[in-house]
């Protein structure tokens, strides 16, 4: 999260396939990857030659294929036997598996739903849904709406993104970074700071920025850009971990803890002297083992206290890396090369 960089960017936030970065930038959440219905339907509206293919295609063997339909028909089933409540909880919780594939597979249970077993239970069921076409119609109603949900979230959470870098953006002109106006940090850490109270800083919050960063790396052009939604997750990680001390225990304060707690909350540029003036390698009473070890547990206690994989975890955990890492080069320097 290096902000020594000063060049320009362009000032547009959102790429020109906004499509493309939703799905590249939140692998691990159901909403950002939810295929799209028109090729849903399509598939649920196949011709009647692919409804009446008991196996869909794929490009895997016959048993693996054979594995997938059974896992697919077993998930149908799981919906068929769903009341109206518990059918939206299965999709949100298995919306990933909405492919073609299923859908495909689903037309040609319509097709082959013969049996005098099927027609029993529709006839017992009735209430829930007349048949496997009417299920297929409200799991898509289902889909289409968290789709256009989330669709609103990238909305907001875009605009929450906006909002935060306002400071150091300028209708018209092109981002540098560090900003000219050396207030811009200020107001930019006070906007997150309101926001986070706000309750707005959320995984999709901290997603859509990966995103962006992502994409600005990828174009390789907006190193202005790419420097600025870095600073933006430098001072989440920064606002966040300063919310909880472990400076003081027993009424004595422990240096090391106090230490780190100053390096968390001071501007990444800063970090150098800090560590100069803190550490027994400078000018300091805290040893470089001391605070390698608070720092790691701090990660530990960020990993126990936030959902694992998430986007925030990653962040939290990245930036107190960051912050040895620093520390680690000053006191390679000070020490000078080992024998």
């Amino acid at each position: 999260m290096s902000t020594a960089a000063t060049a320009a960017a362009s000032t547009s936030l959102r790429p020109a396939s906004p499509s493309a970065l939703r799905l590249a930038g939140s692998p691990q959440r159901w909403c950002w990857g939810a295929p799209a219905l028109s090729p849903a339907r399509r598939a649920f509206h196949a011709d009647t030659r692919r409804r009446k293919t008991l196996l869909y295609a794929t490009d895997k063997g016959p048993e693996e294929s054979l594995k997938k339909t059974i896992e697919v028909d077993r998930l149908i089933e799981m919906l068929r036997d769903a009341n109206p409540r518990e059918l939206d909880q299965i999709v949100v919780e298995n919306v990933l598996a909405f492919d073609e594939g299923f859908w495909v597979r689903l037309a040609a249970r319509i097709d082959l739903c013969k049996s005098d077993d099927d027609k029993a239970w529709f006839s017992q069921l009735d209430f829930f849904f007349k048949d496997y076409e009417e299920l297929a119609e409200n799991v898509m109603n289902i889909v289409d709406r968290l789709v256009h949900k989330t669709d609103e979230k990238i909305e907001q959470s875009t605009d929450v993104l906006k909002a935060i870098i306002s400071p150091v953006m300028h209708e018209g002109e092109n981002a540098t970074w560090p900003p000219r106006d050396p207030e811009a940090l200020k107001l930019m850490e006070k906007e997150i700071s309101n926001r986070e109270k706000e309750g707005q800083l959320d995984e999709g919050f901290l997603s859509e920025v990966n995103a962006q960063l992502r994409q600005a790396k990828q174009d390789g052009d907006k190193p202005g850009l790419q420097a600025m939604l870095q600073k933006v997750l430098q001072l989440y990680a920064s606002n966040f971990l300063q919310k909880r001390s472990y400076a003081y225990k027993g009424g004595e304060v422990i240096v090391p803890e106090s230490f780190l707690e100053s390096v968390i909350k001071a501007p990444e540029n800063e970090w150098n002297k800090l560590l100069l003036d803190g550490l027994t390698v400078g000018k300091g009473n805290v040893s470089p083992d001391e605070f390698y070890a608070v720092i790691k547990k701090r990660i530990e206690r960020v990993l126990i206290r936030t959902e694992g994989g998430s986007y925030q975890q990653r962040i939290l955990v990245e930036y107190l890396k960051e912050i040895q890492a620093r520390a680690e080069e000053v006191v390679k320097v000070l020490q000078g090369p080992t024998i």
